[in-house]
């Protein structure tokens, strides 16, 4: 496309890990661009709701535009802009599920088309490895931004692991994508906590019942 495409556009991924308010920054941001006459489209993939939306934990959601493999985020958005429509930035959510072309069409919607880009994912899947979307995108952002959110661990520390817990039990290995809530009981007792890298590393899930010892309390 044009080679004098605006400059200032931007490529920015927000991340985190599980329950740092990721969903609710990219409907903020959304509102945020709109109220000052922007107009833009929203995206996500595998939305916690099962619809295509972008839903945050603290009750607010909007319509998306459903991501999947065969999804070409270029094409789509120049037939858009021939059409007459006009597109200044996109929110994309749950990025850390869109494959690395994903990410490439992305970066040439910002570099060509002068169209900002919000990223909203986590980094690293339940085995504390890359999504290869996040990677992708760590690779080619122009800037990243750790989630100033910061979920604990159960023991209080800063959370900064995703585990996936099963009855009770650290699930170490299995598909990368498998949707769950942080809910315990979904499904088949299925549920993820984020931990930090302590009690990630050493498989220790938040305690069943777990309550402080009278004598580590400092009352006579």
């Amino acid at each position: 496309m044009d080679a004098s495409a605006p400059a200032t556009a931007q490529l920015l991924f927000f991340s985190g890990p599980m329950n740092s308010g990721k969903s609710t920054l990219a409907l903020q941001t959304a509102h945020t661009q709109s109220a000052h006459d922007r107009r833009g489209l929203l995206f996500t993939r595998q939305d916690r709701s099962g619809a295509p939306e972008i839903t945050s934990r603290v009750g607010m959601s909007r319509p998306a535009v459903e991501v999947d493999d065969a999804l070409d985020f270029w094409a789509m958005i120049v037939k858009e802009l021939t059409s007459g429509a006009r597109i200044d930035f996109l929110v994309c959510d749950e990025v850390q599920f869109y494959t690395p072309t994903h990410i490439d069409e992305l970066a040439r919607v910002v570099d060509e088309l002068g169209i900002d880009v919000f990223c909203f994912g986590i980094l690293s899947d339940f085995r504390s490895l890359m999504f290869p979307g996040s990677r992708r995108l760590v690779e080619l952002a122009d800037r990243v931004e750790t989630m100033q959110v910061q979920p604990l661990c159960w023991c209080g520390a800063r959370g900064t692991m995703n585990a996936r817990v099963r009855e009770g039990h650290l699930v170490r290995q299995g598909e990368q994508v498998l949707i769950a809530d942080t809910a315990e009981g979904t499904p088949a007792g299925l549920h993820y906590e984020v931990l930090c890298r302590k009690h990630f590393r050493l498989g220790m899930g938040r305690p069943l019942h777990a309550t402080l010892s009278p004598q580590t309390l400092p009352f006579g």
